[in-house]
């Protein structure tokens, strides 16, 4: 299942015309374990928490530099939510069709209500190149920043700039 949603992430960048670099490895679940894999030698990768507000009305994918500690309370005040949390596994596969670990701002292409806010941490922004699973947490895409939000966009999905 992981390989297909690999290879459908990637038939999409390629369809809308975003240049990315794949390399594929050992499954990672953590930045930590990417760390450890050497895959953060090419550049940044994302960290991404998928989370939810107290009602289990609105969800969000935040989105930040791999070394960032992001502070959930700070990100649902600038975003206006109530207190957030993260979402279950259930909630995750229901809505962006992966599992834990392979979150990734791609995962927005299975998100066909466009239910799912994408927030993007604003140092992101400045970011030449980034990491992102193609929602397989065996491989890794690097493509630029704004390769990265173009694609989001053309997808439909709501997004937002946070300080994380």
């Amino acid at each position: 299942m992981t390989e297909q949603l690999k290879q459908s992430a990637l038939a999409f960048l390629d369809q809308v015309g975003i240049a990315y670099e794949l390399m594929e490895h050992v499954a990672v679940f953590t930045v930590e374990e990417m760390e450890a894999a050497g895959i953060n030698a090419r550049g940044g990768v994302c960290k991404n928490l998928f989370l939810r507000d107290a009602k289990g009305k609105n969800h969000f994918l935040v989105v930040a530099p791999e070394e960032k500690r992001v502070d959930i309370a700070a990100v649902a005040q600038q975003l206006g939510a109530s207190k957030l949390s993260f979402a279950s596994a259930e909630r995750l596969q229901k809505y962006l069709g992966v599992a834990q670990g392979s979150v990734s701002p791609l995962g927005v292409l299975n998100d066909a209500e466009h239910a799912v806010t994408v927030v993007f941490d604003r140092d992101l922004l400045h970011a030449k190149r980034v990491g992102v699973h193609p929602n397989d947490n065996t491989a890794t895409v690097w493509l630029s920043f704004q390769d990265l939000k173009k694609a989001i966009e053309s997808i439909g999905n709501e997004i937002a700039y946070v300080k994380v």
